[in-house]
């Protein structure tokens, strides 16, 4: 059975971005995979402005160690450290919801899935503010560039040198933390290189840092310039030498295309496919935009088995219902309470490794937690969530039970406070006029079945009966809202 554009296009947007826009459901239909890829391409090759959320404070201090030199750093008292610590805390949180509004509300969805994808390859957690800003940037404004580029901009960066502590490497005491995960995670994949290759490229970079900025260092005095052999290959390599080494091995080509595969096509890597990508990926010297060419105009990109098999990861599912549904959202920090809960928290992966992604999204108390969401959203809705307390990705707010509770109806006292206190509003108020105008041609009675096909990307397994039994059908605009609703809270909507 040959695909509609429709479900192709809704396919694309899902994996080449962060799902359909409401504004975006008329143009499905009337445009062909390439003409809608190459739209999507067209929106993002401006480049991403900074994103700048750093406290006054925290400049200001900045600014007032580089005037005085570093040992100034030493003559903050314990006060002052809390309260750094707590404008970093605030400004990683800022940058958090300034980017996830980025990905609801802009046209250069492909920059920014990309520079998502990146964000969970290149994973990294730091509690300065300046310095998350700074990889952020680098991820963002190479996204779709070169790949060897961004590697080389990414290991000079202050956030990924503190995270894996290239800042003790030193020439005599070696700390190989940061070669270790270059190769491992960043380029070659585990067993393909030998605990010498990484001995010896931990030497190359001695010496690498970063200053209170954020700026790149090389301390000259602290760099072993001896002679170096990485991957059968010897000289008196400095670490800039040992990333060129790295890229001219096909295997990172091939890592890098089947995790590139996995997260925009399938889990179930198939090898041929792979093998094939990775060789042009290689041969056009890693560039990022021709490989996701090479995906996304494919035929087989847009087989039956490739679209509905991905379960939507928790920031691809937040961001998803809010591009359908717009919404001002009066408590935004709500979110990142959901995104913790559901255990996607950016800016704060797991390891190093970053998300696993995948069936390690679902188990019995995620989806149900899944499944409430555009409740919780759209109705006066509440449940208790027990968090994972963990410090780092609770930012200082250790609070345990939290109350999470939809808009709150006319005259009802809205609770103060912000993501931490034990009362939390989501207050999200819905522009449903878009979207339910996008309906207004279909006769009432294929009402739900328009919505499903819309909502869904899997052969539907809900019934439109129940569907229909548990929407309110006193009126068509009150039907296609609970219906909608309905439709978001069942595990079908929880692929993509």
């Amino acid at each position: 059975m040959s695909l509609t554009n429709q479900l192709k296009n809704q396919h694309l947007m899902w994996r080449a971005g962060f799902g359909p826009a409401v504004e975006q459901l008329s143009d499905l239909p009337k445009y062909t995979p390439k003409q809608f890829y190459k739209a999507l391409v067209k929106a993002s090759e401006k480049k991403p402005d900074y994103i700048d959320v750093a406290d006054d404070y925290l400049k200001g201090l900045v600014m007032g160690f580089e005037e005085a030199g570093r040992q100034q750093k030493k003559e903050l008292d314990a006060d002052e450290r809390k309260k750094v610590q707590q404008k970093n805390r605030e400004g990683v949180r800022n940058l958090n919801m300034y980017w996830m509004h980025e990905m609801v509300n802009t046209a250069s969805q492909l920059r920014e899935k990309m520079a998502f994808f990146w964000h969970g390859h290149f994973a990294c957690r730091n509690l300065n503010v300046f310095y998350q800003q700074g990889l952020l940037d680098v991820i963002r404004r190479n996204a779709l560039g070169n790949f060897g580029t961004m590697l080389k901009e990414v290991s000079k960066s202050a956030a990924m040198l503190n995270f894996l502590n290239n800042q003790q490497n030193r020439k005599d005491h070696p700390n190989e933390n940061f070669a270790r995960e270059v190769m491992e995670l960043f380029t070659l994949g585990r067993g393909n290189y030998s605990e010498n290759d990484v001995k010896e490229a931990a030497r190359a970079f001695t010496g690498w840092g970063a200053n209170i900025k954020g700026e790149f260092q090389f301390r000259r005095f602290q760099h072993d310039f001896g002679s170096k052999t990485v991957l059968g290959r010897t000289g008196s390599f400095d670490g800039g030498e040992v990333l060129d080494i790295l890229l001219e091995e096909k295997q990172t080509a091939k890592y890098i295309t089947q995790k590139i595969y996995k997260f925009f096509v399938n889990e179930k890597a198939d090898t041929d496919k792979i093998n094939w990508l990775a060789d042009r990926f290689y041969k056009n010297e890693y560039d990022i935009s021709k490989l996701l060419e090479d995906i996304f105009t494919s035929d087989w990109f847009y087989d039956e088995q490739n679209i509905g098999a991905q379960i939507k990861s928790p920031v691809e599912l937040l961001v998803g219902i809010q591009r359908m549904l717009p919404m001002k959202l009066e408590n935004e920090e709500a979110l990142m309470l959901l995104q913790r809960v559901l255990g996607q928290l950016l800016f704060y992966p797991p390891n190093v490794a970053g998300w696993p992604g995948g069936k390690n999204w679902i188990d019995s108390s995620s989806l149900m937690m899944r499944m409430r969401i555009p409740k919780l959203i759209n109705d006066v809705d509440e449940m208790n969530v027990k968090a994972k307390d963990d410090d780092d990705t609770m930012m200082g707010m250790k609070d345990g039970n939290v109350l999470l509770k939809g808009t709150k109806k006319p005259g009802e006292q809205q609770s103060g406070g912000y993501a931490g206190m034990r009362r939390q509003q989501i207050d999200a108020n819905v522009d449903w006029r878009p979207y339910v105008k996008h309906y207004e041609s279909v006769p009432r009675e294929n009402l739900a079945d328009t919505i499903s096909k819309i909502l869904l990307q899997t052969k539907s397994r809900v019934s439109m009966d129940i569907i229909k039994q548990f929407s309110d059908q006193t009126g068509r605009e009150n039907f296609i809202k609970t219906a909608t609703l309905q439709i978001m809270s069942t595990p079908e909507y929880q692929l993509c």
